[in-house]
């Protein structure tokens, strides 16, 4: 019989990475993570001695707890933060389950530190295209759903990291960037360790778009023209950086579950 308020490995993984993902607090003890010091993408790691101060914050979210093998740990936190109204469930077998998994798990030392707000920030060229919107979505859904993004003249983005603490991204000399024939898109890949088979074949369709080369797949194209329409259609950034989270949303689907469908229809036509 399943315990109640458990969520599953496969469950979880489905839903990390689109908008419906739950907050996952992560209250392994620091023995336990040190021994393996990585993280769920998303989650971030809170004290199981001090859970109720996360009440507050957490209301009306939808929250998962993990700790190390899913038991006392997780189980007594998400039982806790219920008692104060929020809808909260443990991960089946915690994270080492996760990891046996073959789940993907981020270096917590990849991790950039949160700004003031509490959420990292980043700062890029303005008017993106491809690079600077498909980076974004991929920090919001895998890395840091509260990440701020801010949109500068290229020649200011060095200068706006140094006095507002931001990281840069997308621009030359800098750790988030392209590498050789990869984009910016590639690095975040790698050095976050998220090496699953739907974002490798979401990457491959972003790096044929932002470096111009549609042989690489045939979706390349098709993301290039939408991504110069949305360019076309917003002035501000931000909102276009909201339309295109919903166009990744979409291609990330695609990438996991629709990749190998087609579509055609053909009518039959009668002659009188």
């Amino acid at each position: 019989m399943t315990p109640p308020k458990e969520i599953s490995i496969s469950e979880l993984s489905r839903l990390i990475g689109t908008p419906d993902a739950p907050t996952i607090v992560d209250v392994c003890i620091d023995e336990d993570f040190q021994a393996d010091p990585r993280l769920i993408p998303t989650s971030f790691r809170h004290p199981h001695t001090d859970i109720t101060a996360l009440a507050p914050v957490l209301t009306g979210s939808t929250v998962v707890v993990v700790c190390q093998k899913g038991l006392k740990l997780s189980q007594g936190a998400a039982a806790i933060l219920r008692t104060r109204g929020i809808a909260a469930r443990f991960l089946e077998g915690g994270v080492l389950g996760w990891a046996a998994a073959d789940e993907p798990l981020i270096p917590a030392d990849k991790l950039p530190p949160p700004g003031a707000s509490g959420n990292t920030l980043w700062v890029t060229r303005h008017r993106p295209k491809i690079d600077r919107i498909a980076c974004p979505w991929l920090i919001r859904r895998f890395i840091d759903p509260g990440a701020e993004f801010l949109f500068v003249e290229p020649e200011q983005v060095r200068d706006v990291a140094d006095r507002f603490d931001a990281i840069p991204f997308d621009i030359e000399d800098v750790l988030w960037s392209h590498r050789g024939e990869n984009c910016t898109f590639d690095t975040m890949l790698e050095e976050f360790s998220l090496t699953t088979e739907p974002l490798a074949r979401l990457a491959k369709t972003v790096r044929g778009a932002d470096t111009n080369r549609h042989d690489l797949v045939p979706e390349a194209a098709g993301l290039l023209a939408v991504s110069l329409g949305f360019s076309q259609m917003y002035e501000d950034d931000l909102e276009q950086l909201d339309a295109g989270l919903a166009l990744y949303d979409a291609f990330y689907h695609w990438a996991r579950d629709a990749s190998d469908e087609g579509h055609s229809w053909a009518a039959a036509l009668k002659v009188s």
